[in-house]
């Protein structure tokens, strides 16, 4: 830290002299030293894909996951702090639940997004509290209507056609970027998806990781839920010779 930042972050709701909360950038640093983690918008539907690093081989498979269902038409997926995503998570949840049993229907999601959003930012007000370390994104349906929310550490939020947190974020943002996003199905979707997360992932910090796949759809039921097994199976395959494709074009280049 420069020394225009000497003191300044010591608590989260000090400003710098020049207009920075240092302890909102450090949350930031904690989510970008997690696994990445995307989400695709199409016409029809919103795809979320994670990069869940294993940190030992002792871990048991499919446990600790990084997507989150929330309601039947909202999921969620983030990187950064796991304990900060679980409790972004539970909010989420009992917003969701609190408004259903006031309005006596599904909750909106564009009312979930601001919750969640002034929840994020109220504890960046306090100096008793710190800033979440997680960038949750969430995917929904609202009637024939997909939609994509990412939450910054500051609580600011936006709405996306495809949007990336984690280590690798510019590099997917970057892959992201060159896909038509307008036209694309989404088994298509899916498989970019895929192909994606296994292009930005670092196989010389950490060998080991999983692909988590959600979609919310037509196919699905307009049910936030896991792509199917078999479609799953295709995209992985999909992705390994999209990765094998990148590397032999990287040897040629040499």
């Amino acid at each position: 830290m420069t020394s225009v930042g000497t003191g300044y972050d010591l608590s989260v709701s000090t400003y710098s002299p020049d207009g920075r909360l240092f302890q909102v950038e450090y949350a930031s640093k904690a989510v970008d030293n997690s696994g990445t983690a995307i989400g695709i918008r199409t016409k029809s539907g919103v795809v979320l894909a994670v990069e869940k690093i294993i940190p030992t081989i002792l871990e048991v498979p499919d446990s600790n996951k990084r997507i989150y269902s929330i309601d039947k038409h909202i999921g969620m997926a983030s990187s950064g702090w796991m304990p900060d995503v679980k409790t972004l998570v539970n909010i989420s949840r009992n917003e969701a639940w609190e408004y259903q049993k006031l309005y006596k229907v599904p909750a909106s999601p564009k009312i979930i997004a601001e919750r969640i959003a002034m929840y994020i930012q109220a504890y960046t007000l306090y100096s008793s509290v710190r800033p979440f370390g997680a960038m949750p994104m969430m995917a929904s349906m609202s009637g024939d209507s997909p939609q994509l929310y990412m939450f910054e550490t500051s609580g600011a939020y936006y709405g996306y056609k495809g949007c990336a947190t984690g280590k690798a974020k510019q590099l997917a943002k970057t892959e992201l970027e060159k896909l038509d996003l307008e036209s694309l199905s989404m088994q298509d979707a899916v498989k970019e998806a895929a192909r994606i997360i296994h292009v930005v992932h670092d196989d010389s910090k950490d060998k080991l990781f999983e692909l988590e796949l959600s979609w919310i759809c037509e196919e699905s039921g307009k049910i936030f839920s896991k792509v199917p097994q078999e479609l799953f199976d295709e995209a992985v395959q999909y992705a390994k010779r999209a990765s094998d494709d990148s590397i032999d074009d990287d040897d040629e280049d040499l």
